[in-house]
């Protein structure tokens, strides 16, 4: 590997669905806390799936954070690590991003560029099945630990990262603005005011009913938008 390794840090998942977005919680907060030097990038890889591509063919070494399902109990850390890395990522699937995530790295390998080192920090996820909510605490309290690994690997690399005197704004993220931990969070409003399922759990859970005459309902909704104008 070379004396200046190109080290991408991408945390990946979907911060719609509750535990699903440790990896990139994890990654916003080790840009908020540490500096890194020039050969490492830290990016917020959210669901973008083949969209990475290009990133992980230009890393020697990367290092992803993301909600895995090992089948243990909720909250526990562990590392992956090569030739591993792509199985753990499709044994259980949480979401859809994981087998994007799969043939990223398949296809970084087709073309002769994939990374010489990857190491997988995963967290065990709690709860999945919650439209807009947010990490559980569980899973929460494991993002330091889930750094801490990721700098002990940048140590073994001798990459030197120095922590910030103070810690970044939540403005100053690498992530969305618009989905800072406290905006996003914060922001929300009670189960009783916002739907918290969504696609067909919409539906498995019976907590929909389609009108019972869809026309007339839509008829109704165009006349009071138009102040009941013809």
């Amino acid at each position: 590997m070379a004396e200046q390794a190109n080290v991408l840090i991408l945390g990946i998942g979907n911060l719609l669905w509750a535990d699903e977005g440790f990896g990139v919680r994890a990654v916003e907060e080790m840009h908020r806390c540490v500096e890194t030097p020039d050969n490492v990038t830290l990016m917020d890889g959210g669901t973008q799936g083949i969209y990475l591509v290009q990133h992980v063919r230009e890393a020697d070494v990367l290092i992803v954070f993301d909600a895995v399902d090992y089948g243990l109990p909720p909250g526990t850390i562990r590392r992956v690590e090569d030739d591993a890395v792509p199985q753990f990522l499709g044994a259980k699937k949480v979401s859809l991003h994981q087998t994007g995530f799969q043939e990223v790295i398949a296809m970084a390998e087709m073309m002769g560029d994939a990374p010489e080192r990857l190491l997988l920090i995963g967290v065990q996820p709690e709860e999945l099945d919650d439209y807009g909510g947010g990490l559980r605490d569980s899973v929460r309290a494991q993002i330091r630990p889930a750094i801490d690994l990721a700098l002990d690997e940048l140590a073994r690399l001798g990459i030197e990262v120095r922590p910030r005197p103070q810690p970044l704004p939540p403005e100053s993220t690498i992530a969305c603005p618009i989905m800072t931990a406290e905006r996003y969070e914060g922001g929300r409003p009670p189960a009783d005011q916002a739907f918290r399922r969504g696609d067909m759990r919409v539906l498995a859970g019976g907590a929909f009913a389609p009108p019972d005459d869809p026309d007339a309902e839509v008829e109704a909704i165009l006349a009071r938008s138009h102040g009941g104008a013809g």
